[in-house]
């Protein structure tokens, strides 16, 4: 992730000024033509909205961790006598710890404080300002620094981690501000210009300009990743900047990057304006977030799980749960459903779901077409709004049975009857229903799929069972049918469901 870094002591300018001039003696210096430096209107546009662009310079104490160094951050690095850069380190780690001797006074080590800058954006004259949530956290102070280099206090409106966006107010100045405004990100063609400003280690505004490289790009950083990746340099202290397109619209907020430096190496995300805008919008007239809720658990429709269900091609999101309280019960969704439409928008993946729920107002009706059984069905849906997520219970470790009472054994799986006893051996809630898994043969399907003792089966393709009888019988009927695969419905003792597809073969 990009991250904000101190800002360079006055010292360290006349030095980086010095490597630069003397890296332009090492040799000529080529002019790329016209047509390879990319469309004459990226000078207009950062002209346009340069001064809407501000970095955002925070502070925060933090407890001093003892040891000779007097930090957490690392001791100054071992150069040859009389390097040059020397006095550069000395005077960097001796500011960075708060003066000599690490911070300690009197033998006793001082909380000290940190400083750090990111980049962030006006959106309203009001006094309005955007920026990722990453740049101020846990921030002790947080101020906004002009173009012209008016230092203004800012306080924040609210965050949204799950996005990791923050929106920030402030009073304006006497000067009058420039906000920008939002474009459609949906509207983005790969291959398309788009400029990005912003304080790349703490250099001040910088434009730096490229394409976007790709779109809806899933990263795995949060529930509702679609970053847009672009080439444009984004480096640290980008973090919260704008990504503009050539209308001198935002179009996204450059959030994060992949380098094994820590420099651009031309791959940068930034979270698309379609997302910015409804998050903003929230914080601002909430100060906190009010996502749409379904009520559901979902997981990935597999191959094999289509083919079990007759879905071809493999697509959408299978209901894993459904929640007692929530809006998909009384709408009468169910597990094993599949999710292929929502609100008009189509589902070809399950945080295709999450992202379109998400975005969805509270309180709103909407169709949601669904597959059960081979067949489309259309159930009206008033979306509920999300809370935050209850902490998760850590697993129960489940203890090893004396003895195994194996009454079937089907598709790899020892099988028994729930009873009493084996629920309290595997801690079982009593609401949990269905054959519960006594053991998993070694290198069969089940275990690849992680199966384990202690799961319990609920239903064999999309019908419930209550012995291990049923389950053997269902098995050898779908392998007459001449089925690849089983449908298994599977509970953990906490009831919490999950599909799982093992072959009959």
């Amino acid at each position: 992730m990009t991250g904000a870094i101190p800002y360079p002591s006055y010292r360290q300018r006349p030095l980086m000024a010095a490597i630069c001039a003397a890296s332009l003696l090492v040799g000529p210096v080529f002019s790329a033509p016209a047509s390879a430096r990319g469309p004459d209107g990226i000078a207009d546009v950062a002209e346009k909205v340069i001064d809407a662009v501000v970095n955002i310079s925070t502070s925060q104490t933090v407890e001093a961790k003892g040891g000779s160094s007097g930090g957490d951050r690392g001791a100054m690095p071992q150069l040859p006598p009389g390097s040059p850069f020397e006095e550069f380190f000395d005077d960097f780690f001796k500011n960075r710890r708060g003066g000599p001797g690490g911070g300690s006074k009197g033998g006793e080590i001082q909380p000290r404080k940190t400083n750090s800058l990111g980049s962030g954006f006006i959106v309203d004259t009001a006094g309005i300002a955007v920026t990722n949530n990453h740049v101020i956290a846990d921030a002790d102070e947080i101020n906004i620094i002009m173009n012209d280099g008016t230092k203004i206090k800012a306080e924040l409106v609210g965050v949204d981690k799950k996005t990791d966006l923050a929106v920030l107010k402030f009073k304006p100045p006497a000067k009058p501000l420039v906000a920008v405004k939002f474009g459609d990100s949906e509207k983005l063609r790969l291959g398309e210009w788009v400029i990005a400003i912003g304080n790349p280690f703490s250099l001040g505004g910088t434009v730096t300009a490229g394409i976007v490289s790709a779109r809806n790009r899933d990263i795995n950083t949060g529930p509702y990743d679609s970053y847009i990746q672009t080439d444009a340099s984004i480096n640290r202290g980008n973090s919260g900047g704008p990504l503009f397109n050539l209308d001198g619209e935002v179009v996204g907020v450059n959030t994060l990057i992949i380098s094994p430096t820590g420099g651009s190496i031309g791959i940068g995300f930034a979270v698309p304006s379609k997302t910015v805008v409804g998050v903003v919008d929230s914080l601002r007239q909430f100060g906190e977030l009010r996502r749409g809720w379904l009520g559901v658990r979902i997981q990935q429709v597999t191959d094999e799980i289509a083919e079990s269900l007759g879905i071809k091609p493999a697509r959408g999101a299978l209901i894993a749960g459904v929640e007692e309280k929530g809006p998909a019960k009384p709408a009468g969704i169910e597990p094993g459903d599949v999710v292929i439409k929502f609100d008009g928008k189509d589902v070809k993946e399950p945080k295709d779901l999450s992202r379109v729920v998400a975005d969805t107002a509270v309180g709103k009706e909407v169709d949601v077409v669904i597959i059960r059984k081979g067949k489309e069905e259309v159930r009206k849906v008033t979306l509920g709004r999300l809370v935050d997520d209850k902490p998760v219970q850590a697993a129960i470790k489940k203890e090893e049975p004396v003895e195994k009472p194996v009454t079937q054994k089907a598709l790899g799986l020892d099988l028994a009857t729930l009873s009493k006893d084996l629920r309290t051996r595997y801690k079982i809630k009593d609401t949990v229903k269905g054959v519960i898994v006594t053991g998993v043969d070694n290198g069969s399907d089940a275990a690849e799929k992680r199966l384990s003792a202690g799961d319990v089966i609920v239903e064999v393709a999309q019908e419930s069972v209550a012995n291990a009888a049923d389950i053997k019988k269902r098995v050898d009927q779908l392998k007459k049918d001449g089925k690849k695969s089983v449908l298994l419905l599977v509970s953990n003792a906490e009831g919490e469901l999950r599909f799982v597809a093992l072959g009959v073969q």
